[in-house]
């Protein structure tokens, strides 16, 4: 038989896989279904020259029965969404793309959580319209990342946790474990903090941030517990709050009726005429609000919800196509609502002193006058003072319904938030616990911090907290981003699906794009801190992770074909695992379209 892939064993006895064997695509020596024995087409290298070894790993495969009375193991996507036959639709079925909604809609929410909207308000209060052309722009740059990643959960049926766990090497693995939890952290932060203030906001103060946290903790847990009563009633409840984010958004768009010239010129003619440092780093700021770095885990993992045969090409290229057409139709949604906010905030705030905002809230009685102090500064907002000042100058009505917008957000964020702890901490660590338990461990890492901050942290002043969250996420962005374009560029990973030149060289672009931008936000933020102290740990730990970076940089470049930095056959980070070849039994169908 042909040889595949060389493997030798490293020093720790792990199974590395050679450089020049890194690119190959597995070739089939039987036809029939892929996920049926996953191991068996390698057991036949036990038969090769001495020093190659059987890729089969001695972790158990998670694509196999348990032994004996085992109790199965069970995620929150255990059961699976038959897609119905539509023969007589061969391009384009409805019935097909209604079976195929829901995992777009449910990885848009990280495009509508607190921290997006919080931008989006500050983007139209600081420079007006002139910057929606950056978040069209970041948004399109989102669904192309969220397109490799939907196309990784598709065509190996694992999602980038999983494959992490069995392509890198232990001590890359437990760093990137890590630095995505930070990530799920930060965001979960944001997103908590975001519906208490909701809360806060609703019950006119008298409930607590700390309060508020608690109470989205606890129907947290609730509601997390809906796919019981099955997949589909899950979907439908994360659409019900997309759609109370709409109507509500959407009613403070009519309300204030901005103009409508103004936002198409804002949306469709780059540039911004007159701006500063201030716009420039509200426009970097947008970009590392909507593209979050835990999306890319969740949307490869909600997409194995779906019941698609791997090992009928056919299938497998119509469910990318679905996917993609879900993702674009449930991320259109997401921006129109993003447009609300920052439409509303550029028409009516735009160029407003905190001087003009307390006089008018004064004049209206309201109790949030004094958030305002009576200068001739620009007014600042966020979340929580932007519900105050759409109450003066609209009515008490506007605040309550941006206040239930905001809690719609961040409920919805939060869940989501939880659904990708827990894929990452059970992809990376490979857990086998009770789904309770698993819940329980995930929740606490990322709530404990939150609490205590809502304890000793005052409701009006959380500003600060936010630019720091929002730098912490952004250094996070290439920690997955590098992943899912290394391994959907691997033949060895997604045989014929694996990414051609364009998305190659494109996606390399993005990526390389989408982190700079990321990392001159950091670096304003690092500038600001004025002390000597700080400066030195901030430099000391910036060698570090740009020496993590660089060495998944190394490992994503050989992956896209630049062989060279590889020198010679020396070893790379990369595990080979049988579980990931999933297409070794693919049928023998024309070359795949990419």
């Amino acid at each position: 038989m042909p040889k595949r892939c060389a493997l030798n064993r490293g020093p720790a006895g792990c199974e590395l896989v050679s450089v020049a064997n890194l690119n190959q695509v597995p070739k089939a020596p039987t036809m029939g279904n892929a996920d049926a024995d996953p191991k068996a087409p390698y057991e036949e290298a036990a038969g090769e020259p001495s020093g190659a070894l059987s890729t089969v790993s001695s972790s158990m495969n998670p694509l196999q029965p348990p032994d004996g009375d085992e109790e199965p193991f069970t995620t929150y996507f255990d059961s699976k969404i038959p897609i119905p036959d539509d023969e007589a639709r061969s391009c384009f079925s409805f019935r097909k793309l209604w079976a195929f909604t829901g995992p777009g809609f449910l990885m848009s929410i990280a495009y509508l959580d607190p921290g997006n909207i919080e931008s989006d308000l500050q983007s139209g209060a600081v420079a007006g319209f002139k910057l929606l052309w950056v978040l069209l722009l970041a948004t399109v740059i989102g669904l192309l990342l969220q397109r490799l990643a939907a196309r990784l959960g598709v065509v190996t049926g694992l999602h980038l946790a999983e494959v992490c766990h069995r392509q890198y090497r232990k001590a890359p693995r437990i760093i990137l474990w890590l630095m995505v939890e930070l990530a799920i952290i930060g965001s979960d932060m944001q997103e908590v903090i975001g519906s208490a203030i909701a809360i806060n906001l609703l019950s006119m103060g008298k409930v607590p941030l700390w309060g508020g946290v608690l109470i989205t903790i606890a129907d947290t847990f609730v509601f997390l517990f809906l796919d019981k009563y099955g997949l589909r009633k899950l979907e439908a409840f994360f659409g019900l709050l997309i759609t109370i984010m709409a109507l509500t958004f959407g009613y403070e768009y009519v309300t204030v009726r901005p103009s409508q010239r103004a936002l198409l010129r804002g949306l469709f003619v780059p540039g911004c005429r007159g701006c500063g440092t201030e716009q420039l780093e509200q426009a970097v700021g947008i970009v590392g609000a909507v593209i979050m770095p835990h999306n890319m885990y969740l949307h490869s993992a909600l997409v194995k919800s779906r019941q698609v045969n791997r090992s009928n090409k056919r299938e497998v290229r119509e469910a990318n196509k679905y996917f993609f057409l879900e993702s674009c139709i449930a991320l259109f949604v997401s921006f129109i609502i993003n447009v609300f906010v920052v439409t509303v905030f550029a028409e009516a705030f735009f160029e407003k002193t905190n001087a003009d905002v307390n006089a008018v809230c004064r004049n209206a009685s309201s109790p949030h006058a004094a958030l305002f102090p009576v200068n001739n500064k620009t007014l600042e907002v966020d979340i929580y003072k932007g519900g105050a000042v759409l109450g003066c100058y609209f009515g008490p009505a506007a605040l309550y319904i941006w206040a239930i917008g905001i809690l719609a957000a961040g409920q919805s964020s939060t869940m989501t938030g939880t659904y990708s702890g827990q894929f990452v901490m059970e992809g990376f660590l490979n857990l086998r616990w009770s789904r309770f338990a698993r819940v329980l461990l995930t929740r606490s890492i990322a709530v404990t911090p939150t609490l205590f901050v809502a304890i000793f942290q005052d409701v009006e002043h959380l500003t600060g907290m936010n630019d720091f969250l929002n730098v912490l996420m952004s250094l996070q962005l290439p920690f997955a981003l590098i992943p899912v374009l290394t391994f959907t560029s691997l033949p060895s990973v997604m045989n014929d699906f694996a990414n051609g030149l364009f998305w190659k060289v494109g996606g390399g672009l993005v990526i390389l794009l989408v982190c700079s931008i990321n990392m001159y936000f950091v670096v304003l933020y690092v500038l600001q801190l004025n002390h000597v102290a700080l400066y030195v740990g901030a430099a000391v730990l910036s060698i570090l992770y740009l020496s993590f970076v660089a060495y998944l940089t190394w490992l994503c470049l050989i992956a896209l074909g630049a062989s060279a930095l590889a020198c010679g056959r020396s070893r790379l980070g990369f595990a080979a695992r049988p579980e990931l070849f999933l297409l070794n039994n693919v049928d023998a169908d024309a070359p795949v379209a990419r």
